[in-house]
């Protein structure tokens, strides 16, 4: 295996290990992390289970392992809680913590790039206008069905764990602003990783689109 594709498999045994500790020891509870860790965990057995057939390009590996860095992170204290808000809370005199605008922010910057990199190797599209505002429409419409999946999840599980995973912590506009901050990551993504990801998508082989 050549050393570019061994980076993939390192980051899936590194992510494997990180959850499998995190899922045990998280102070929000197993059930917690799992509503914020399983949904990325789902697009990362996509992402393994194409890898010999329709490999990615490690722009997009790495960056998915960043963003479940992130959604752990949320996952394993809570995103109303975690120690990193806390602390610029306080250090910025901020009204809440907002490190779920973080996490929402990089739900529109990586994401994005998976999304570019499928549309360019599995339809017509070539960098270009339309592939941006395409790949941006997708996120965002993604961010948008979230703020739903938040809403239901709250209908649904009922007490501190629907609410923890609202995070809304008072805001009435915190829907609002998530979406926005999809937006935002996704807008800066293709605005300056576009070169950088068209490198090293082209240091990867992949069999022609049926």
């Amino acid at each position: 295996m050549s050393p570019p594709r061994r980076l993939p498999l390192a980051l899936l045994g590194a992510l494997l290990l990180v959850c499998a500790v995190t899922s045990v020891t998280a102070p929000a509870g197993i059930k917690n992390w799992a509503l914020e860790v399983v949904p990325g965990l789902l697009l990362v057995a996509y992402m393994a289970a194409t890898f010999k057939k329709a490999p990615l390009s490690n722009v997009v590996y790495v960056g998915t392992f960043v963003h479940m860095l992130v959604l752990i992170y949320g996952g394993y204290y809570s995103y109303a809680h975690t120690p990193l808000g806390d602390w610029a809370k306080d250090a910025f005199h901020l009204s809440r913590n907002h490190y779920d605008r973080v996490g929402h922010f990089a739900l529109g910057f990586f994401p994005v790039l998976f999304t570019r990199e499928v549309l360019l190797r599995r339809t017509p599209l070539r960098p270009g206008g339309w592939l941006a505002f395409l790949a941006f429409s997708v996120v965002f419409a993604v961010g948008a069905f979230w703020e739903l999946i938040e809403w239901w999840t709250t209908l649904i599980v009922a007490g501190d764990l629907g609410q923890a995973f609202l995070g809304s912590q008072g805001d009435v506009w915190d829907a609002q602003w998530d979406m926005f901050l999809v937006g935002i990551g996704a807008a800066v993504a293709l605005a300056f990783m576009g070169r950088v990801h068209d490198r090293s998508m082209a240091a990867v082989k992949v069999a022609p689109a049926s």
